[in-house]
């Protein structure tokens, strides 16, 4: 077996613990449990790790990001909430420099109109949205294509 040679850091923001009893005609039956166990087996199935945090709190998002570089080599989050309100999750990853995907269970632009606008977008390389948690995977098949496009195992 490969050793895992990237590490994704996999944000999830406000309310997503809850997944699977919230609302699930909107984010579906699956858990957050689910959502990192889909994240770190396509980071597997690269010959990669991904380390899943996730918080209610936007200065412990912010801490995980600041403490990402040296650490991991891409961010994917899903900022939830956040998305619409903080100018401080974008700043932040602005500032590290690592390739971030967001991702959305939800489609966000079938939803309310505060929801349309993501703040974070504007500094992701990719938004995934709408595809429930195989969005997880398909931000890391992304970022496998993309940082190491010889067949996703790093060099």
């Amino acid at each position: 077996m490969t050793t895992p040679t990237r590490n994704l850091l996999v944000l999830n923001g406000p309310n997503l613990n809850l997944l699977g009893t919230r609302e699930p005609a909107v984010y579906g039956r699956h858990t957050l449990d689910d959502v990192e166990a889909t994240a770190m087996s396509a980071a597997e199935a690269h010959g990669w790790t991904a380390d899943c945090i996730q918080s209610n709190h936007e200065g412990d998002l912010i801490d995980a990001i600041h403490g990402a570089p040296g650490l991991a080599d891409a961010i994917i989050i899903n900022p939830a909430a956040y998305s619409h309100t903080s100018v401080a999750l974008r700043d932040a990853l602005s500032g590290v420099g690592l390739p971030v995907v967001e991702v959305h269970l939800s489609n966000i632009h079938k939803r309310e109109e505060f929801r349309h606008h993501s703040f974070v977008s504007a500094v992701a390389e990719v938004v995934i949205c709408g595809a429930g948690i195989h969005g997880y995977r398909m931000a890391v098949d992304y970022l496998a294509a993309t940082l190491d496009p010889q067949g996703g195992q790093s060099q």
